[in-house]
């Protein structure tokens, strides 16, 4: 029996979309002296703003607005006081967090129900967390006086604008360190009107400067002399060109980059369970997640049973505007990687596996992909091994728990992994063998400003979150 839904919409208005936007430097929203960009609805391809963009001059004002700021005003301000700024902006980003929601869905494509229930909710957490560690550096177990780095060059992705924009803002200040932040081309908006709640919650001028542009500005940000310490989320060519052109020169970096998790499920585990588990992995945020559980081990024994709930079970995600309330998937981010997604899927259909997509009706404009599953997968398959950094599982199997963790661990990357079973000992085995930084146990994609984030191998280094990210932003 399927239930038709409604269209349950979000209004739009709710998002108060100015015409155009203006970078945050030393305070102010000022123009730009890049070519301005025009940012677009990947769900309906309509252009909803003109963004003006920095140049490399405009990295320089700000990187010494925010020097000036951090040896002045923010770093020799006591944490107490700091944190006071930190809980504003946490309660601000909380009081705003519809509009915030709607203009997330908008700018990115994502389903309103993830942006208001996940993006935004997590942003205010990692503020209100942060806020609570300024005045207690001294106890957080990097000595008695740890002190800041001084300014802090961060470059976000897509994926999650608002909230990778709160994981990397709030810490850095917290630890007595200013931000120079830019944001990813595509979704610059939020991180924009976060820059408002910024100047209304009256941070002192130069302690937050957001510079929108391509990757030009984020090569000239990480590469600028008076940047103390770099953070960078986003892929792992990138992370790559980043640590070489940063070798020698002193600076702290921490990279989180891509991933292509293993989702192992057990004979033992319970299935409907592990299906719930397995969507979320896959398809939440249309699989735009660096963490994303993309490859799913299934021991042999349940392979064909699970297969079936799992088809079942994407058979009746919603596909479809991401304002509605009823959506499941929304739009793929930009064209480009919407193309990306369409050449990988046609490598796994021309090495062999076999592809299973949901029969879901797509929309007629914007960039949308159908859930996919694809089975019959070996490891030598580019689907197996390239992240794919969209809605599509493949799936492997295996007969025993060592050749789990060895196919498991057949990957470069090292971001997250995922395992259900009812066995506590055979969890705590398993997540001592496999080489990710994060490890879910009868879940998965679950976050907590109090817990550390990051990968190994190919994912990059550094933690953020929790006690142990707050090392990043302190010279220790």
């Amino acid at each position: 029996m399927t239930f038709d839904y409604a269209p349950a919409p979000e209004s739009r208005a709710i998002a108060n979309l100015k015409p155009s936007y203006r970078m945050f430097l030393d305070g102010e929203f000022v123009e730009g002296a890049g070519e301005p960009l025009k940012t677009v609805n990947p769900a309906t391809e309509e252009v909803l703003a003109e963004v003006s963009t920095a140049a490399p001059s405009d990295v320089d004002r700000a990187v010494k607005a925010a020097a000036r700021a951090q040896s002045k005003v923010w770093g020799p301000m006591s944490g107490a006081e700091r944190a006071k700024y930190i809980f504003r902006i946490a309660r601000m980003v909380a009081e705003r967090s519809r509009e915030l929601a709607v203009l997330e869905s908008l700018d990115n494509g994502k389903p309103i129900k993830e942006s208001r229930d996940v993006d935004v909710p997590t942003a205010a957490a990692h503020f209100f967390y942060h806020a609570g560690w300024a005045d207690k550096l001294a106890y957080a177990g990097y000595g008695p006086d740890p002190q800041p780095l001084g300014v802090a060059g961060q470059v976000i992705p897509w994926n999650f604008p608002l909230l990778m924009a709160a994981w990397k803002i709030a810490p850095a200040l917290a630890c007595g360190n200013t931000v120079v932040l830019k944001p990813a081309e595509t979704t610059p908006l939020s991180a924009l009107v976060l820059a408002e709640i910024i100047q209304q919650a009256e941070l002192p001028p130069g302690v937050v400067n957001i510079l929108p542009g391509a990757g030009d500005v984020g090569a000239e940000l990480v590469n600028h002399p008076g940047v103390n310490k770099v953070a960078f989320t986003g892929s792992t060519e990138v992370g790559k060109i980043i640590q070489k052109s940063l070798a020698g020169k002193g600076k702290k970096l921490t990279l989180e980059l891509g991933g292509k998790a293993a989702n192992v499920v057990f004979d033992d585990a319970p299935l409907d369970q592990a299906v719930e588990g397995i969507v979320n992995g896959i398809f939440f945020n249309q699989g735009h997640v660096c963490c994303a559980g993309s490859r799913l081990l299934v021991q042999e024994s349940v392979a064909e049973e699970l297969l079936a709930k799992l088809h079942k079970r994407v058979s009746t995600l919603r596909i479809g505007d991401p304002l509605d309330k009823n959506t499941d998937v929304g739009a793929i981010n930009s064209r480009e990687q919407l193309t990306k997604i369409q050449e990988l899927v046609a490598s796994g259909e021309s090495e062999g596996a076999v592809r299973w997509t949901s029969s879901c009706p797509l929309p007629d404009k914007g960039f949308f992909f159908a859930p996919t599953v694809f089975a019959n997968v070996s490891q030598a398959m580019r689907i197996a091994r390239e992240e794919i950094f969209g809605p599509v599982l493949s799936v492997l199997t295996f007969r025993t728990p060592d050749e789990a963790v060895a196919k498991a661990n057949n990957t470069p990357y090292g971001l997250s992994a995922g395992i259900w079973t009812e066995k506590g000992s055979r969890i705590l085995w398993m997540a001592n063998k496999l080489r990710a930084g994060v490890v879910w146990a009868n879940t998965f994609n679950r976050f907590d400003p109090t817990a550390p984030f990051g990968g190994y191998q190919e994912s990059g280094f550094g933690r953020e979150g929790g006690r142990t990210g707050l090392e990043a932003y302190l010279d220790v």
